[in-house]
């Protein structure tokens, strides 16, 4: 099943599918290391939903939720 990073919740685990949205934003994910075939965990969300936590490539990331809205992702059974 496919969504993006922003609706994940605490725990969920996926493989990012691709990368939506153009320019900046895209290259900034890319040079994060958000590529397709990164294996994703949803660690944290703030109170109000942004920014997120995730663990990726064995070390912690905080990305905006208008950037996790950019990460399609192909939901993995914990």
């Amino acid at each position: 099943m496919e969504k993006n990073l922003s609706q994940f919740v605490p725990g969920e685990r996926g493989v990012v599918k691709r990368i939506l949205g153009e320019g900046r934003v895209r290259r900034r994910l890319f040079d994060m290391g958000v590529t397709p075939g990164a294996d994703i965990v949803l660690r944290k969300l703030a109170p109000l939903g942004d920014p997120v936590e995730v663990t990726l490539r064995g070390y912690e990331l905080t990305l905006r939720k208008a950037e996790a809205e950019c990460v399609v992702m192909e939901v993995q059974n914990a």
